[in-house]
């Protein structure tokens, strides 16, 4: 049986602060307890605030999980640049993938059967991993292979750009955590980059 976490006299903070101290929490009681047992109380109790605070920024518990893994993602303010389009694609899918590595797969797998039977749930976790910052970063990266004549720049569409996000997201959707390191190689090369090579039609 889980063990309560005490709460401890509620420590005044707002903002960004208050923030980091939540989402510090909720990724504490994915480690510790996984996603099954997570609570609203539990987080609460470890980051020092009430239900209240916390329900006054997520709706329930899949949202805040939703942000402390959003949180954990790669923030690359300049995208990967290696010189080499495979390279920096690889850097960045992987990073992707492995920021679930300090997360128990019980707490991996829980979530994921949330995820497969809530639409809403769904549509949030797919949408964090393929829009904003991660297709930008992509695209950003397409155009410097272009410039350097690695991939033809007509393939480079939005549909084309989202495409290893899409993939990614539906091997881990499916997949889980199993052999990330391969899968996001054979996103690469079986189809992301024969399309990206692949000369423009007429």
């Amino acid at each position: 049986m889980r063990k309560p976490v005490e709460q401890g006299k509620p420590v005044r903070r707002r903002g960004d602060e208050l923030e980091r101290a939540i989402l510090d929490a909720v990724w504490g009681e994915l480690v510790e307890h996984g996603y099954d047992r997570l609570t609203m109380d539990g987080v609460a109790a470890r980051a020092r605030t009430s239900k209240p605070v916390l329900y006054r920024r997520w709706p329930n518990r899949p949202a805040l999980v939703i942000a402390a893994l959003g949180r954990n993602a790669p923030d690359f303010q300049e995208p990967p640049d290696t010189g080499e389009l495979r390279a920096d694609m690889l850097l960045f899918m992987r990073s992707l993938l492995h920021r679930f590595d300090d997360l128990p797969g019980e707490a991996v797998h829980a979530f994921l059967v949330d995820l497969l039977r809530d639409p809403e749930l769904r549509a949030r976790f797919t949408g964090s991993l393929t829009s904003g910052g991660p297709v930008n970063t992509l695209e950003t990266m397409l155009r410097r292979a272009a410039g350097r004549g690695e991939i033809n720049p007509d393939r480079i569409t939005p549909r084309v750009v989202s495409l290893p996000l899409d993939l990614l997201r539906d091997a881990f959707l499916t997949g889980g955590t199993v052999a990330p390191d391969r899968v996001v190689e054979e996103i690469l090369d079986e189809v992301v980059l024969p399309l990206l090579r692949a000369p423009s039609e007429g």
